[in-house]
């Protein structure tokens, strides 16, 4: 599903030069549940924003599903972004003045789908999420959990074949996190492929897979138990 070789990012600090990735290569296999981690200026949210075709390496190979992203048009990355990849945030990034359904709906309207269908489809999610008795609440009526619970909805509302996660659980209770992992299991068994960045060795022991940043490089790569 990713292949990345050799990728490497830079960027202008004032008078320095920081290399926030450096030579890196990784592979994620469709059906994987990777945790990525590493302590603040790792590189876990460069290579975050890379995965996600937010950025480009400044050196190396991107290979998402067979195809390299370098030699995508602008067009055929924002049909990736919108279409073959969830976003998922800490901050849930819902629009206030629209429902649960209406935020669920969102990707929706940058791809050919009538009104109708979107709002079925979005209930569908919202539903697979537990969420379908608060479709027409606001995010301001709606807890940190439901309301993470709606982000995950929109991030599935495309049937993306990856889910990208940063600090999912970072604004969470200890419960409503459990909560928000067992759903991140569910869909893991149900075939989603997920990458999730986070700090918390406790959420990462949830993953199947553990990926440690430290420099910009990969320092240890380790199946869970």
């Amino acid at each position: 599903m990713i292949r990345i070789r050799g990728i490497s990012k830079s960027f202008q600090m004032g008078n320095s030069v920081v290399r926030a990735l450096d030579n890196v290569d990784l592979d994620i296999k469709q059906n994987e549940f990777v945790a990525i981690m590493g302590p603040s200026g790792s590189g876990k949210s460069t290579l975050m924003n890379i995965l996600g075709c937010l950025d480009l390496p400044d050196d190396g190979s991107y290979q998402l599903a067979g195809e390299e992203v370098a030699h995508m048009q602008d067009d055929q990355l924002a049909k990736v972004r919108n279409q073959s990849i969830g976003f998922v945030f800490q901050t849930f990034n819902l629009q206030a003045r629209r429902s649960a359904l209406e935020n669920a709906m969102l990707p929706l309207r940058f791809a050919d789908c009538e009104k109708s269908e979107a709002k079925q489809r979005a209930a569908v999610m919202l539903e697979k999420v537990g969420l379908a008795q608060r479709a027409h609440h606001r995010p301001s009526e709606l807890s940190g959990g439901q309301r993470q619970r709606v982000a995950i909805a929109r991030a599935l509302i495309n049937q993306p074949e990856i889910i990208l996660a940063d600090e999912p659980t970072g604004n969470l209770d200890s419960k409503t996190t459990e909560e928000i992992m067992e759903l991140f299991h569910e869909l893991h068994g149900l075939g989603q492929t997920l990458v999730i960045v986070t700090h918390e060795d406790e959420i990462a022991r949830h993953a199947q897979r553990v990926i440690t940043l430290k420099d910009g490089q990969i320092i240890e790569d380790r199946v869970n138990v």
